[in-house]
């Protein structure tokens, strides 16, 4: 035997040894990788939501050398969009990409980690969750059913939706069939809308085949992709129902406790790089998406009427004092999110509120 082919020969059968020594199999070398199956609540490819949850998996999968190989499914390929709690709760996933109001049935304490009607902004919101004490309360809340939750990007304060009349006064909205989850949806409801929820990819041709006479989605940049305007023109603001909704990703609690400390701390980096890279781009692109919408598709901007948003503001309140009292945890998460959203509304109206007043002066900036 050649002296080059003896040494790999020996090399070879000293790793071997070795491993059998351990009482471990050769191929338990490579067992230290992973499978993470990502299912979503979205359409495959559609522009933020769908786009986001792929450059998640990617970079998971990149970020660890390939310990964590993420497989992503979109709504329905897998699972179906709203089943995808359950497919991670079970252990039938690993992770999911979706939004939290989604799940009411499992407690409806889950809504506050969305949107709440007239409730928080998207920086407000992320404040909350992370320096206020809703992850602590979020934590709790998904250890109940085997998973641990983290922030995800959001889609920014959404608009009114789409209906196939005006809405000028409160009395417009009754009998209406309208496309709203969450509390903003039980606000409506409780004013006498058929109110019902569809998962994104169903909005469209429900829509268009009268199934339903209006639906909210996101905003303009989705609204535009979506193609709402081929179906009806009117497009309402402001969208009370959801100031700052921000989406969620949750891990089944085995599997990352299974993983490496460093293979964790990848994937919260990722997770929180994602919030700032998806937000940010639902702030580029929803102006531009608005002015196409009305110069070049007709659609007309109705905004509702103070006396409307007045009303919308008191049942609202009366809405979600009664899911913060459904439970003794639901109780605990509301009276956070309340507390917190008090003591930021007095920094928010001197702020931010304040700066947006003195930019909407009549005064020239520069030379455009």
């Amino acid at each position: 035997m050649k002296r080059r082919a003896f040494i790999q020969s020996a090399a070879t059968a000293g790793v071997a040894g070795a491993v059998a020594a351990a009482g471990l199999s050769a191929p338990a070398i490579s067992q230290g990788k992973k499978e993470l199956k990502l299912v979503t609540s979205f359409p495959k490819n559609f522009p933020g939501l769908g786009t986001s949850a792929a450059r998640v998996a990617k970079r998971i999968t990149a970020a660890t050398g390939g310990r964590v190989t993420v497989k992503l499914f979109n709504a329905g390929e897998l699972v179906p969009a709203f089943g995808v709690f359950d497919a991670v709760s079970q252990g039938n996933a690993e992770m999911y990409f979706s939004a939290e109001y989604y799940f009411p049935s499992k407690s409806q304490a889950f809504n506050f980690f969305t949107a709440v009607p007239f409730g928080m902004t998207p920086a407000e919101q992320y404040a909350w969750v992370l320096y206020g004490g809703g992850q602590k309360l979020w934590d709790k809340l998904h250890g109940e059913f085997g998973m641990k939750p983290f922030i995800g990007p959001s889609t920014g304060t959404q608009m009114g939706g789409w209906l196939n009349k005006k809405i000028n006064k409160l009395d417009d909205f009754k009998g209406v069939k309208f496309r709203m989850p969450g509390l903003g949806g039980e606000v409506l409801r409780s004013l006498g809308v058929a109110v019902v929820n569809l998962p994104g990819g169903e909005v469209f041709p429900a829509l268009q085949s009268g199934a339903i006479d209006g639906a909210e989605w996101v905003g303009p940049w989705h609204d535009l992709a979506f193609g709402f305007y081929k179906v009806v023109k009117n497009y309402h603001w402001p969208g009370f129902h959801e100031p700052g909704t921000m989406g969620s990703y949750a891990i089944n609690q085995k599997f990352w406790d299974s993983l490496g400390s460093e293979d964790q701390a990848i994937i919260e980096a990722v997770l929180q790089a994602e919030c700032f890279i998806q937000t940010a781009e639902y702030d580029g692109a929803s102006p531009g998406a608005l002015d196409k919408l009305i110069k070049v598709h007709g659609v007309e901007l109705h905004k509702y009427p103070e006396d409307l948003l007045l009303e919308l503001g008191r049942v609202s309140g009366d809405v979600v004092e009664q899911v913060g009292s459904t439970d003794a945890t639901s109780k605990a998460v509301w009276e956070s999110y309340r507390d917190f959203r008090k003591t930021a509304i007095g920094w928010s109206r001197i702020g931010l509120q304040g700066f947006m007043n003195a930019r909407n002066l009549p005064f020239k900036y520069g030379k455009g």
